[in-house]
């Protein structure tokens, strides 16, 4: 039996426009009054996830920063929280810079970046939140860790640079994508699969009662670990293959039939 249904939020719950459809929101409405708990599971900052989560009437902790933080969205209060070492954040960055990428750093639900193009620009629109601007990211977070670090490049640079920095990074961090363009690298011990495992553990369930749905790279984790994964038929083909059922595509309401065909 489902009790816990945990939700990627882009490319999931919502498309570029980030709407959330109606027909998503009636069969989300549906669970929740019969009683299942829901989380978002999330890349994103928790001030542009929080919107979406309260949206939804979702009150169970929320996972942003691909489970780097975990917040209680009724009182905002961190319940996890496991930033990227200082030292490899600074390293990302001199790496990114030194190969001319765009950068950011992110500390206490904000971030930070040197130069404010279209990289930025794009980000900015995503995420409804704006960039602080600063001379230099490694004096600004010189004494500071950064919960996390993301690179901002063309789809198709993003996909071979992953690549490059995983190389670089190797087992001091976790290097995923979320969006094609957005390369995250992360504590080494984070990820959606484990922020998943302590949120469930937090709420009393067990895993094999947990339905997860996602549609990128950053979700594999989260797949593998719930009970039921289901993936976005927009997901890539080898997060197609690790899930238990795909769905169509955000367009077309996939996440409104993964919870009528498990939650019926």
């Amino acid at each position: 039996m489902i009790r816990l249904v945990a939700l990627d939020l882009d490319g999931t719950l919502v498309a570029r426009d980030l709407v959330l459809r109606p027909r998503v929101r009636s069969e989300i409405a549906r669970i929740r009054a019969a009683g299942i708990a829901g989380c978002l599971v999330t890349g994103r900052m928790y001030q542009a996830s929080l919107p979406f989560a309260r949206a939804l009437e979702l009150d169970a902790p929320l996972i942003c920063y691909q489970g780097a933080a975990i917040v209680d969205p009724q009182s905002d209060d961190v319940v996890f929280d496991l930033p990227l070492a200082n030292a490899v954040a600074l390293e990302t960055v001199e790496i990114a810079r030194s190969d001319g990428m765009h950068v950011q750093l992110y500390r206490n639900d904000k971030y930070y970046c040197e130069e404010h193009n279209r990289f930025a620009a794009l980000y900015a629109r995503l995420s409804r939140v704006e960039p602080i601007i600063v001379p230099s990211l490694r004096e600004a977070f010189a004494t500071s860790d950064a919960t996390k670090a993301v690179i901002v490049a063309d789809a198709g640079v993003a996909e071979s640079y992953e690549t490059v920095l995983q190389q670089r990074l190797g087992d001091r961090a976790y290097v995923t994508r979320s969006y094609p363009e957005f390369i995250e690298v992360l504590n080494p011990n984070v990820d959606k699969g484990r922020a998943l495992e302590f949120v469930a553990s937090r709420l009393g369930i067990s895993l094999e009662d947990v339905l997860a749905i996602g549609d990128s790279w950053n979700d594999e984790p989260l797949l593998r670990v719930a009970g039921v994964g289901v993936a976005m038929g927009s997901a890539p083909d080898e997060v197609k293959a690790l899930a238990d059922a795909v769905v169509a595509d955000v367009e077309h309401d996939g996440v409104a039939d993964a919870l009528r065909r498990y939650i019926p």
